[in-house]
């Protein structure tokens, strides 16, 4: 019998407790194999820690599910659609062991408020993981942030508890982990020896922070033609392997509009300090300008093991797993200012950022609804941002107090895409 990847000897002192939120999708499975990774070194005395998975969450691949917590002998299970009631005795088996399987809506929530773990993290695809990241914040855990709809939906609730909690976020998007590192220079407020880690205010000394993103498939087509692309033409990336609906998001620029929030929010940044440029070799992750003209970028290949591995190893650089960068290899890099005309989705977030509250969420809502709404070939794939936009446009932007009130703006723009998706086909079918 092979012995589990967690069985190392180690003081205990050493170990690390993980929650994965979405353990079946691309950052989930990355993810293990980071730590699998990381324990081979802690095995090897390469590393002082080890990491033991104590939780696994997902929206409903069970049997996946069930086989990571096999090969990692976890215990502690969440499922978000299932046909087992919750109430009901799990009838699961790992190995001689029972677990404890919770299903519906709110199993990943209750995982995490039942389940001790020193590290949370957060890829779960959507509005659908905010709650269960706002607990692990609120418990002040680590969170290891993949979920940037957290932060889009409800940054004005998710921050406040991590400064109250002292809850990290430690960004695992490419993007804001290159933020992150070009920051380094920098220390944090609170004391001149710690280095500066979100949430955090970055000061003066940092004139703005620039995102960088590939452009899509869809770069070089004309307006036209990506306003009638097919599903099949959207989820062609050229560079990232993703899941569909970050795929899509970053076919129209909308996934990073999303990130253009998520810094806004991590970083204390206004909008007049976030920059978005187009670079097709998606090399450079992310750069910072800093007061005295200095700009200092972050380069690395499209890997996303890298960013994981930083957001679990901070602030240290043990070995990797990821690829490794070959700069003989590369002829040139290019960047260039994206259009809101093509990208609309860019426009959008600075609304949000001006309006505030809850902006944010019918911004996400929307998109995410008419994202399925596309997949489903109800709309062309250009309209995607028009009803995020019409979305904005019909929901003034009103204050956060709870999640209620995320919630509740989240419903309504889901109601309002579906309404004017309905209004359209059966306007289409009365013409026939």
């Amino acid at each position: 019998m092979s012995r589990p990847i967690n069985a190392h000897s180690a003081p205990v002192d050493s170990l690390r407790r993980v929650i994965i939120l979405g353990s079946t999708g691309s950052i989930g499975t990355q993810t293990l194999e980071v730590l699998e990774h990381l324990n081979t070194l802690h095995a090897q005395g390469k590393y002082p820690h080890r990491y033991q998975v104590v939780g696994l969450a997902a929206r409903k691949n069970a049997g996946m599910l069930m086989q990571q917590a096999e090969r990692w002998q976890v215990k502690d299970l969440a499922l978000a659609e299932s046909g087992t009631d919750a109430s009901s005795p799990p009838g699961t088996w790992i190995g001689l062991s029972r677990v404890s399987l919770r299903t519906g809506p709110s199993a990943a929530e209750t995982l995490v408020r039942e389940v001790h773990s020193d590290i949370v993290v957060s890829s779960m695809v959507g509005a659908s993981g905010l709650p269960a990241t706002l607990a692990a914040v609120q418990l002040g855990r680590d969170i290891a942030l993949a979920n940037k709809e957290s932060l889009v939906a409800a940054g004005a609730l998710v921050i406040p508890a991590a400064r109250a909690s002292g809850s990290r976020l430690l960004p695992v998007d490419s993007e804001h982990a290159a933020i992150w590192q070009c920051l380094q220079g920098l220390t944090s407020p609170a004391s001149t020896a710690n280095p500066l880690c979100p949430p955090c205010r970055v000061d003066s000394q940092v004139r703005r922070v620039i995102l960088t993103a590939s452009g899509g498939p869809f770069r070089t087509w004309n307006l036209q033609q990506a306003y009638d692309a097919t599903p099949e033409q959207a989820l062609k990336h050229p560079t990232w392997s993703m899941g569909a609906k970050v795929t899509i998001d970053s076919a129209n620029l909308t996934n990073k509009a999303f990130e253009v929030l998520e810094a806004h929010w991590l970083f204390g940044l206004e909008p007049d300090r976030i920059g978005v440029l187009i670079h097709p070799q998606s090399i450079v992750h992310s750069l910072v300008e800093y007061a005295d003209g200095s700009l200092i970028a972050q380069l690395g290949p499209p890997d996303m093991r890298s960013p994981i591995q930083y957001a679990f190893t901070f602030p240290a650089r043990p070995e990797g797993c990821s690829r490794r960068l070959d700069l003989m290899s590369m002829s040139k890099l290019e960047f260039e200012t994206p259009s809101h005309e093509r990208f609309p989705a860019l426009a959008h977030a600075q609304r949000v950022m001006t309006h505030g509250g809850t902006a944010g969420s019918t911004f996400n809502a929307a998109s995410e609804a008419a994202v399925e709404a596309f997949l489903q070939r109800q709309i062309p794939f250009g309209r995607i941002t028009e009803l995020a936009g019409e979305a904005l446009d019909a929901h003034p932007a009103r204050a956060v107090l709870s999640l209620d009130d995320v919630l509740h703006a989240d419903a309504e723009a889901r109601r309002f895409v579906r309404s004017r998706i309905t209004r359209s086909v059966v306007g289409v079918a009365g013409t026939a």
